[in-house]
C-alpha cells in the first residue's frame, strides 16, 4: 500500500509541473492516507444509553461526576431542590 501511495505521489508531483491541479491531487492524496489509510482502527463509537459501561472505573466516573452535579444543583438551587424533594419529582 505505501510503495502504491508513494509511486502515485511522486506522478502527481511530475505532473504538477506542468498542471497545478496535480499538485492539488497529491496533498489530497496524502491527506486522506495519514487520515484513513494507515490501518489504525478509528476512534471507538459512543456507547448507546443504557448500554452497560465498558469497564467499572468507566462507570464509577460517570457515577461521580453526576453525583457532583447533583450536589452542585441542589447547592446552587436550593429552593428548586426542595420542592423536587417534597412533589418526589426525579428532576
Amino acid at each position: 500500500m505505501r510503495g502504491i501511495l508513494a509511486t502515485g505521489t511522486v506522478v502527481l508531483v511530475i505532473l504538477g509541473f506542468g498542471n497545478h491541479l496535480w499538485w492539488l491531487a497529491a496533498v489530497a492524496l496524502l491527506y486522506l492516507y495519514a487520515t484513513h489509510g494507515r490501518g489504525s482502527p478509528g476512534p471507538a463509537p459512543p456507547p448507546a444509553p443504557g448500554a452497560p459501561p465498558e469497564s467499572y472505573r468507566a462507570y464509577r466516573q460517570r457515577r461521580d461526576r453526576q453525583a457532583e452535579w447533583e450536589r452542585r444543583y441542589r447547592r446552587e438551587r436550593p429552593s428548586e431542590a426542595r420542592r423536587q424533594e417534597r412533589d418526589g419529582s426525579p428532576r
